[in-house]
């Protein structure tokens, strides 16, 4: 059921971005959903093996390489969705940010909702 829900809230924060950011653009609702769906898939099988191969370069940066990563796997993700545009590298920059900082409020406020007890 958290699955669900965090799914659900995690595609209207991908609009809520696409509304405050002009750099990114979702078509509807249900382009949405597709694309928080591939935004999950790309951060869940892509970004650990991205993340070990840069691991030098996030190392001499201080994590701040993360970013960058963070910033492909949502540009990766419009690039292969129709309905999902990013403009460009800047936007997917600054899109991600948005996306994750939505991101972990909603994990924060789905972990005191479904508490474990």
């Amino acid at each position: 059921m958290k699955l669900l829900v965090k799914w659900l809230l995690c595609a209207a924060s991908l609009l809520f971005v696409a509304y405050v950011y002009s750099g990114v653009q979702v078509e509807s609702f249900t382009s949405a959903l597709i694309a928080a769906f591939v935004i999950g898939l790309f951060n869940a099988v892509v970004r650990p093996v991205l993340v070990l191969l840069t691991l030098p370069v996030t190392i001499v940066t201080l994590g701040l390489f993360l970013f960058v990563i963070n910033a492909l796997m949502f540009w990766a993700a419009a690039s292969v969705l129709d309905g999902f545009h990013v403009t460009g590298f800047g936007a997917a920059l600054l899109g991600s940010l948005i996306y994750s900082a939505l991101g972990v409020v909603i994990e924060s406020a789905l972990g005191g909702l479904f508490a474990k007890q």
